[in-house]
């Protein structure tokens, strides 16, 4: 594997998409609250639900980056 195809799976790079991901959806649900016609509930929740498994998924990724605990 060469290393243009690493560096697109490595940790560092997914931990950036989900960070722009978590944003991207911390937007919507900002935009959503203020909008004149709120969105479904059902949509909304599973935005959040969605917005907090990045959040997770970021964790574990920046624990992969950065392990407390001596290797």
């Amino acid at each position: 594997m060469d290393n243009s195809a690493e560096d697109l799976r490595s940790p560092q790079r997914q931990l950036i998409e989900c960070q722009m991901a978590h944003a991207d959806l911390d937007a919507l649900i900002d935009q959503a609250a203020l909008a004149p016609q709120p969105l479904d509930e059902l949509l909304l929740r599973r935005l959040k639900k969605r917005r907090l498994a990045l959040r997770d998924q970021m964790a574990r990724l920046q624990w992969m980056l950065d392990p407390k605990e001596p290797a």
